[in-house]
């Protein structure tokens, strides 16, 4: 019997609609406007580059990201952007982007002090004199990991019809580091598709200092999508630091 479950490409084609909706979109778009050259890391599907483009954008607009099924996605949705298969470990830009992002959390896949430290450090490089980093992270005190539950399950309809996303924490909490699970789901497929991560949950202090020490400036620093301050009910993290 065929096993009939989704491969990487086809669960990439329904991140979009998973993730859907996108506040972050609105927040970021205007700053991608206003700069030439843009380097989205963690890029995905690259629906914000697409979204850039489509709105006029006419300068250079890159996304990086480590799964080829996504950027298969990227590449199909926009040819004339530039996609790039990797992390920041395999790239070495220099002084060539006036903006980098990491949207949808990725920031928070960066678990390990080092990695972090090293990823900064490219990015750094990457960005012109005084040029930006924007990203988001999820607020510690907000505790959102309790959430993830089947309770909280998203359902979006595919070719082949339903299919059920939802996440929950399968170790305790240790530190700022959580691990859980993704699954999948469908009454058309013969069984469910399940990933593991761990993501860290840095709090304002801890990012702060990691910025610093990587030789950005926060600039300005929200807790939510409307520009609302930081506070510790927040549900993000939303920071926009400068190269110093």
């Amino acid at each position: 019997m065929v096993d009939r479950h989704y491969s990487e490409a086809s669960l990439a084609a329904l991140y979009d609609r998973l993730s859907e909706p996108r506040p972050d979109f609105d927040f970021y778009l205007p700053l991608i406007m206003s700069a030439g050259a843009v380097l989205d890391v963690g890029c995905g599907t690259g629906a914000l580059m697409h979204r850039a483009r489509t709105a006029g954008h006419t300068g250079r607009l890159t996304g990086l990201d480590p799964a080829a099924g996504m950027l298969a996605v990227a590449k199909k949705r926009s040819p004339d952007n530039e996609w790039v298969l990797g992390d920041l470990t395999s790239v070495s830009w220099d002084q060539e982007f006036d903006l980098a992002l990491m949207t949808g959390h990725a920031f928070q896949v960066l678990v390990e002090d080092d990695d972090l430290r090293a990823s900064l450090a490219a990015i750094r490089t990457a960005l012109v004199e005084s040029g930006r980093f924007a990203l988001e992270t999820r607020n510690p005190p907000a505790r959102e990991w309790e959430r993830w539950t089947a309770d909280d399950a998203v359902e979006v309809i595919d070719d082949e019809g339903a299919v059920v996303q939802w996440e929950r924490v399968v170790e305790a909490v240790e530190g700022d580091r959580v691990t859980f699970t993704q699954t999948y789901t469908s009454p058309n497929w013969d069984r469910p598709q399940t990933s593991r991560s761990t993501l860290r949950f840095l709090d304002e202090d801890a990012l702060s200092s990691f910025l610093s020490e990587a030789g950005f400036a926060i600039e300005d620093q929200f807790g939510d999508w409307d520009r609302q301050p930081l506070t510790d009910s927040s549900l993000e993290i939303i920071t926009i630091a400068r190269r110093g």
